[in-house]
């Protein structure tokens, strides 16, 4: 095993960083290294937010469901699923508006994602660990005004890089899901309900009365809660706005 594939082994969250700063060098390995990322059509249909300024920290790290880390992170970025600078070159040299829709916004969306990996395993192989901020997606509205977004830039991913306490380094990485349970042979295999509990319990190490109350607990804490329904909601924003 090489050093970049025992690097996405080793990768796990990291919530808690020491006061030890990232140095200006890094930061720009990092974000370089978003840049290498595939994207369509060589269009990096995205932009980088690089947030220096601690109230804005301040204020995204209450926005984003009250985590103090993301204020204290030293470095913060907001990858943004962004289709606002080829709208412009659009409409300065071709002689039809472009009209910018759904399947546009998948692309951005893509390549967004691929670029915040990227910046993820570039940290990960200086030793700096990051967190990936799913709340970024939420006070769609407040965001899009304290960050300027304008209409085809949206705010798609958050990370937040630092270096790892020892805690956190001595963590256990959260067990993955099978190979064979993720990866289906041409086409999609959908399990009955008997083979889908297997493939829980492989994943959670529970069962019986043990595995339903993890399930529940899981539900409870990701899927019936108000988060959710304002990053649902927020996510219908978002839509509504880049397609009418």
């Amino acid at each position: 095993m090489n050093q970049t594939i025992r690097e996405l082994y080793d990768r796990k969250s990291v919530r808690v960083f020491t006061n030890e700063p990232i140095t200006d060098e890094e930061k720009q390995i990092i974000l370089t290294s978003a840049l290498q990322a595939p994207t369509a059509g060589n269009m990096a249909l995205y932009s980088i937010l690089d947030i220096r300024d601690q109230g804005l920290k301040d204020k995204l790290a209450e926005r984003c469901d009250n985590q103090p880390f993301i204020a204290k992170a030293p470095f913060v970025l907001i990858f943004l699923a962004d289709f606002q600078k080829w709208y412009d070159i659009f409409n300065a040299y071709c002689d039809e508006a472009p009209k910018i829709q759904e399947a546009d916004l998948f692309l951005a969306s893509q390549d967004c994602v691929i670029a915040a990996q990227n910046a993820v395993v570039a940290a990960q192989s200086m030793g700096i660990g990051s967190c990936y901020i799913g709340d970024i997606m939420e006070n769609f509205e407040i965001n899009r005004e304290l960050l300027h977004l304008p209409k085809y830039a949206l705010p798609y991913s958050m990370v937040v890089f630092g270096r790892p306490t020892k805690q956190q380094k001595d963590r256990v990485k959260p067990k993955r899901f099978a190979l064979e349970d993720i990866v289906h042979i041409n086409t999609y295999h959908q399990k009955s309900l008997e083979q889908t509990k297997k493939i829980f319990e492989k994943q959670s190490g529970k069962t019986g009365k043990e595995l339903e109350e993890y399930i529940t607990a899981f539900a409870n804490r990701k899927f019936y809660v108000d988060f959710r329904k304002e990053m649902n909601r927020s996510a219908k924003a978002m839509i509504k706005q880049w397609t009418d």
